[in-house]
């Protein structure tokens, strides 16, 4: 998959296993969903009514805009089916997200492993995407902020980093909203060099310098 959401994540020594992702992965048989709240926001596992609105979402250029391509329905529908399945098994994941006060859904926030693309792998990351008519009402950085504290709190994880193409600047905006400092620009494995969406940025927060606001 590739990257046009901003990323957070929970970073292990390279080379090593993370001790604490093993941790939660042997939680997988034990039915114990985590649904995040926020204000506003309810981060939740997937819905079949999320499925027509996410598919929508995912083929609008303007959300793909730092993806080398819109999602097919095809696509979209094996994406739905990965984190679901991920969520029932571990309690977490890329959760749906939806409005408190209408029901809505709006697109995702969440947290998945990326156990060995990275130079920084194994680790889990945190990414966000939001359907347009969501944007710029701050849902991404509240979503983010929940997700941060459970990643610090509950699963007691040490680092964060979030990353991004150098061309995402609403992401990257968000990132310094919820503490982060960059740290590198980094090429992505993934992408050709001369892709214009090669070239991401990499930011960080330690568990040490989280305040939790």
């Amino acid at each position: 998959m590739y990257y046009q959401k901003a990323h957070l994540v929970f970073i292990c020594e390279k080379n090593q296993i993370c001790s604490k992702i093993i941790h939660y992965f042997k939680f997988k048989n034990k039915k114990m969903t985590t649904h995040l709240q926020t204000p506003r926001l309810i981060l939740r596992q997937w819905n079949d009514s999320d499925t027509a609105p996410f598919i929508q979402m995912c083929a609008d250029e303007d959300v793909m805009r730092y993806f080398p391509a819109p999602l097919t329905s095809k696509q979209s529908l094996q994406f739905i089916e990965k984190v679901t399945r991920q969520i029932n098994q571990y309690g977490w994941g890329l959760w749906a997200v939806e409005l408190k006060q209408t029901k809505e859904f709006i697109g995702f926030i969440g947290l998945q492993p990326q156990p060995e693309l990275f130079e920084f792998s194994p680790c889990i990351e945190i990414g966000w995407r939001l359907a347009k008519k969501y944007w710029h009402q701050g849902y991404a950085t509240e979503g983010a902020r929940a997700v941060l504290d459970y990643a610090f709190t509950t699963l007691g994880l040490d680092k964060v980093v979030s990353f991004t193409a150098t061309v995402n600047t609403p992401s990257e905006a968000v990132m310094k909203k919820i503490g982060m400092v960059k740290t590198q620009e980094f090429q992505h494995p993934k992408l050709p060099e001369d892709h214009p969406l090669c070239w991401h940025v990499l930011y960080e927060i330690n568990q040490i310098n989280y305040s939790g606001k």
